[in-house]
């Protein structure tokens, strides 16, 4: 078994995923800041979620850094017994920048909390130092092969460094990322789990393999997840292992790894005991949480590094407050990795004395278009369905909002990345 490094004892003893003997006494709760990832599991689909399920991945809300901690103040207060911050989603945490501004807020205002979060490792590599001065004591790879002939049925498709890999190639390149990120961590004396999702047919016989492997390079705990058939989902119609099979396989592994058997399969915004989900009390209590529409699930966004150029309608710079055929000058945006930098303006007052109606009006609402060529999103207070059809006809993504600059970009930057991301599947 691997030695636990003395540093992490302390907390070990009151982290209740990593200690069985724990999760009755000390609650963990899950920060939900980190919908964008950077692989397609072909058991995963966070478009699917139920309040009253709890499955790894789905949440009821996605939160800002700040918000996050926001309300980690409040579940402190009703909940006394909270030991254990993790980040575990919906997405990817380590493809989300937010991950590690969410954890520096929580260090300095709680460091007596312990850290944590889950990845599926192909960030890892670049992230254990970072993670490390954060003071992340616990982290989770979810590694569901060592075989990249049986990765490449687990996987649709890895974003690596801005391309899309597909079949044998992404399976090669996430295992390599996922076995190097265990060695590094637990080098750095991070606590590692391993998670193996068991699906019958599939990887469950080259799961002891799995469990060796992580062993050999440090890790301290494996957990296997039974397969649950996700609606939308490649594997929807595959048969879940029973409890028989998923324990004869934790005791085959148990002679090299100890096995987690009190998971309980927790959500991304997981909130108390682990046998106490109590995430739905406390839903939504943040004023800048992203809630979803008409109860809708938050989607899982497919990570992306792109710079988006906005054209935006404003009297003042400061506020969205202005129709799109009745500006006179729009000012331009770029927005790239959460920053917000002004690049010039773009004056469209010579149009403005064409008719409201008629050829005319069409004329100048297709000038209008055409001077804003270039931008990827045309932000307003308002469109006519003229301006809306022919900023679409030239690739543009139209979006009505107002408000403070700032604030309405990062929701018509959101908007278009979703509608993008939806491509997927």
């Amino acid at each position: 078994m691997s030695e636990i490094p003395a540093h992490v004892q302390g907390m070990l003893d009151s982290h209740p995923c990593y200690n069985e003997g724990a999760h009755r006494s000390f609650a963990r709760m899950h920060l939900p800041v980190a919908p964008r990832c950077n692989i397609q599991c072909n058991y995963c689909n966070r478009k699917y979620d139920c309040t009253n399920e709890s499955r790894p991945g789905v949440t009821s809300e996605v939160l800002s850094p700040e918000d996050a901690v926001r309300k980690v103040r409040i579940v402190k207060e009703k909940i006394p017994q909270l030991s254990v911050i993790g980040i575990a989603g919906p997405g990817d945490p380590l493809a989300n920048e937010e991950t590690f501004r969410t954890l520096e807020l929580v260090k300095n205002e709680f460091p007596e909390l312990t850290l944590c979060l889950s990845t599926n490792g192909l960030n890892l590599p670049r992230s254990v130092e970072r993670l490390k001065e954060l003071g992340v004591k616990f982290i989770t790879v979810t590694i569901n092969a060592i075989d990249p002939a049986i990765g490449e049925k687990m996987y649709d498709f890895v974003i690596w460094d801005g391309k899309v890999l597909k079949g044998r190639e992404a399976a090669e390149t996430l295992l390599k990322n996922q076995l190097e990120g265990i060695k590094l961590c637990t080098d750095a004396g991070i606590l590692v789990k391993a998670n193996v999702v068991m699906v019958p047919n599939i990887n469950a016989g080259g799961i002891p393999d799995v469990a060796k492997k992580v062993k050999e390079m440090g890790a301290y705990i494996v957990n296997i997840i039974p397969l649950i058939p996700v609606p939308g989902t490649r594997f929807e119609n595959m048969s879940a292992p029973t409890p028989e099979q998923r324990k004869k396989l934790q005791d085959m592994c148990e002679v090299d790894i100890r096995q987690m058997r009190h998971c309980r399969f927790c959500r991304a915004d997981a909130i108390g005991m682990l046998d106490h989900d109590r995430s739905s009390e406390f839903a939504h209590v943040t004023c800048g949480a992203r809630e979803t529409s008409e109860g809708a699930p938050i989607g899982i966004q497919v990570e992306g590094k792109a710079r988006y150029r906005l054209a935006v309608a404003t009297s003042n710079g400061k506020d969205v407050d202005q129709h799109f055929g009745q500006t006179n000058e729009f000012y331009l945006y770029d927005y790239e990795d959460g920053k917000i930098t002004p690049t010039g303006k773009q004056r469209t007052d010579p149009f403005l004395d064409e008719s409201m109606f008629g050829e005319a009006h069409r004329n100048k609402i297709e000038r209008m278009v055409t001077a804003l060529k270039g931008a990827d999103i045309v932000l307003t207070s308002g469109f006519g369905d003229k301006a809306i059809s022919e900023i679409m006809a030239r690739g543009m993504h139209p979006f009505k909002k107002e408000g403070p600059i700032d604030d309405a970009i990062r929701c018509a930057v959101t908007d278009l990345f979703e509608k993008r991301a939806s491509i997927f599947g």
